[in-house]
Formats: C-alpha cells, structure tokens, sequence
C-alpha cells in the first residue's frame, strides 16, 4: 500500500473515530437530558395538582385548574393520583394504585420529592401538607416525546456522520496528495539520474525553505550523490593511474627479459638485467600489496576488529615502528600538548590500521624533510584527539594540495624522492573509516603540518 493511502486511511479511521465517539456521547447526553425533562414537566403537574386539591389560603383552585389545562399541554396517558399518607402497624398504608414500591414512597416522605420509571411510563412524586394532614401527588405518563426526540436525533447523527465521511475521505486524499507532492518531486528527479550525470543534483519544489523533513531528505539525496560522484571519479582515475602504474614495471621486467634472451650476453651485463628486473618486481610487489591493502580497508568498517584505544599508547607505537623502518630517524613526541585528564585520550577504532595510518605520515614527514627533525604530538578535547606531525621540509605546493588524498597522485616538487602515491590516500581511506578527518598546512620549503582528528570516546 503506498504512503499517500496509508496516510489517507489513518486520518479517515481517527477521525471517524473521534466523530463516532462524540456521536455516541452526545446521543448519551440527550437521551439523559430528555429523561430528566420529562420527569421535570412531571413534577411540574404534580404541583399544580397539589395546588388545586389543596389550594394556599387566598388562592381560587379554579385557577390553577385553567393554567394546567389551558396552557400545559397534556402528557399522553397522563394520570393524577393524590394519595394520603397512612401508616399501618408502621408501615406506610401503599395504594392499589399506582402500583409503585415501597421505596418510591418512603423516599418521597423523607425527602420531599421521587421519580420512578417502569419502562416507558414515567412517575413523579412530591410530598404537601395541608390543613388535614399530608399527601403524596403523584403523576404519570408515558414518555413518548423521548422515542420521537431520540429517533430524529439518530437520523441527524447518521446524516452527519455520511457527510463528514464524505469530506474527511476527500480531505484526506487532498492532504496526502499535498503532503507528498515535494517527494514525488524528489521521486521524478532521482530517477532522471544515472551513472551518466551524476553531476546532477535534487532540488524541493518553490516555495519551501528546505528546512522541513523534506528539504533534510533532498540534502540527503545530495550528500549521497556527491559521495557516488567523487566515488565514480575516484574509480576512474585509480584504474588510470592503476594500469599506469602497474604497467611501467611490467614494460620493464618484460624489456630486460627480452633483452637477456638475445644471443650470448657477458655475466656483468645479465647480472646488470636481472638486477633490474629485481628493482621493477619490488616496485610492482610494493603497488600491488598497497593496493590490496586500500581495497581491503573499506567504508564500513564492518571486517574489521573495533576496539577502545589509548591515542598515547597509539603514538608510542607509531615512534617504534619509525625507529624499525628508519633506525636513523629525528623524530621525536612533543609531550606539551598532552591532556591532563588521561580518560580524554581514548577513541575506538582499530589500532594496527591507525598504527599505520600515521605510521605513513611519519614516513612521508621524515622522507620530504630529507630526514630533518619531525615533531609527533598530541591533543585531546572532550569530544576530539588530535594527532599533530609536524617537519621541516620541501612543503606541497598549493595548487597541488586538493589532490594529495587521490591514488598515485604525487605533488610536483616530489620527483627526486622515490614514491608511488599511495601512502595518504590510504591513510586518508583509514581515518575516514574511523569517522575523522586529516587537516593539512604546507608552505613550499617552510614545511607541513597534518592534524588527523578523531572523535573521542563519549
């Protein structure tokens, strides 16, 4: 069932709930009301009954016989009774007629007053006294305004009812429509787009602010689209620069090979061939296990071992393995900036892939410095720790930082240093997979600054 019906139905069944629900209770309502004005009209009789059997002193009884009968509209089956109060062995002495209980008439003595109701006829009862002793008047009658009163109010309410099912279905449709028209909107955009112009973006209809859920589900779309863009780029350009890459060595292993098969060839110059073979097979081994290894790192972080780290502990690890790689190394840990607090330096993650994210950094700080003194610190705030590697060397220039992060892209002052331009974009692979960010700073031959930000443990 689509969402435009669903919506609809709800708000057809809640509120033909709510005007079902006040339906009944104002049929309850009324029905009690024409209870309690029927016994009122009764006892509005039974007064002037009273009044004419037993006139005040002053009074004619032919006037309240010409008022009850010229202006109070007879009851159907309406009856009078006038009965005196008598006891019997401390009983009250009841009449054959009405035949009403005990009770009705020991109520009516004590408190003045009394209905009774025996199906549709109804009784009223009052207690007066006059000059020979007191009496009970009681009228009857037979409540037939109630079915006529109660019969009209359900066709009014049933009437009602058909037409405000008629409105709420329209009006529920209408508002459906009208609700979902900007993800219909949505709708017809997303499906325009494809792998061939993902350059394309969503936009809300007119009049919207972009600020509702509606406008957040659109900015979502583009965020989502940005990413398949940059991702599709990405792909493109790593197969390039891949086969690129990885076609050099082989075009060379396969010369030398060429080359050492022709004829008869002094050991020097074999040894001089296969010696170069070596050199390409480690440089095709040392791009294919880089590749292998950013293909393995992933978005979702799903294979791979999560866990609470210590950043401190994290740094001491990187300076070890810096020491093993480059036992010649000036690298040094800047404690100065270090929290007091120790439960603030603590991410999760997984510690051999940052092990070797900023191991990376490190080797890139030592190489582009020509092995100058490299500063390896670190921050922490309540939400962030920040690692901060610092060198003194050849700097990126600035056209080229936007592109540092893109496989086998090397800056343009990097051609005297040997590298394939793997290292960032799988540190930056890494660190994107633990929800941070890598910050960069260079000036040409001043030196670069890297902050790798990561969110802190709550």
């Amino acid at each position: 069932m689509k969402i435009s019906n669903k919506i609809m139905l709800l708000f057809s069944v809640l509120t033909f709930s709510i005007i079902l629900l006040m339906s009944f209770f104002v049929y309850y309502l009324a029905n009690r009301y024409s209870f309690g004005d029927f016994y009122k009209r009764l006892e509005i009789r039974a007064y002037l009954t009273a009044n004419a059997a037993y006139p005040p002193n002053g009074t004619d009884t032919t006037a309240y016989n010409i008022i009850r009968d010229r202006h109070l509209e007879k009851l159907p089956s309406e009856e009078e009774y006038i009965i005196p109060v008598e006891y019997a062995a401390g009983r009250f002495v009841r009449p054959a007629r009405p035949n009403l209980p005990y009770a009705f008439y020991d109520e009516v003595v004590r408190q003045g007053h009394n209905t009774y109701r025996y199906k549709e006829r109804f009784f009223a009862g009052i207690l007066i006294s006059h000059g020979g002793g007191r009496s009970i008047v009681v009228v009857s009658a037979v409540n037939e305004y109630r079915g006529q009163y109660m019969a009209e109010l359900r066709k009014i309410l049933v009437i009602c009812f058909a037409v405000a099912a008629a409105l709420i279905v329209g009006a529920g449709v209408f508002f459906s429509q009208y609700i979902l028209a900007p993800v219909h909107h949505i709708m017809q955009q997303v499906k325009s787009i494809s792998s061939n112009n993902l350059h394309l973006r969503v936009s809300t209809k007119a009049g919207q602010d972009g600020q509702d859920e509606v406008g957040e589900l659109a900015g979502t779309f583009n965020n989502m689209l940005d990413r398949l863009e940059t991702a599709f780029e990405t792909q493109n350009n790593f197969v390039s620069n891949a086969s690129h890459e990885l076609g050099t060595p082989l075009t060379a292993i396969i010369g030398e090979a060429e080359l050492a098969l022709r004829g008869e060839r002094d050991n020097e110059s074999l040894r001089a061939s296969i010696s170069r073979m070596l050199t390409e097979a480690e440089r095709l081994n040392h791009i294919t296990r880089s590749l292998l290894q950013l293909a393995q790192t992933g978005f979702d972080g799903k294979k791979q071992h999560w866990e609470l780290i210590r950043t401190d502990e994290l740094l001491f690890a990187v300076k070890q393995m810096t020491d093993r790689l480059s036992p010649n190394n000036h690298v040094s840990i800047d404690y100065s900036l270090f929290p007091e607090e120790e439960d603030k330096m603590s991410i999760m993650g997984n510690f051999q892939l940052l092990e070797l994210a900023i191991t990376n950094i490190v080797t890139n700080a030592i190489k582009y410095s020509s092995n100058q003194p490299v500063s390896l610190a670190l921050a922490a705030t309540d939400t962030k720790n920040i690692v901060i590697v610092k060198d003194n060397g050849i700097g990126i220039p600035a056209q080229d930082l936007p592109y540092i992060f893109s496989p086998f892209f090397r800056a343009s002052n990097t051609s005297r240093f040997e590298g394939y331009g793997i290292g960032l974009p799988l540190t930056n692979t890494i660190i994107r997979m633990h929800k941070g960010e890598i910050i960069v700073e260079s000036r040409m031959n001043e030196g670069t600054e890297i902050r790798v930000v990561l969110p802190s443990v709550g």
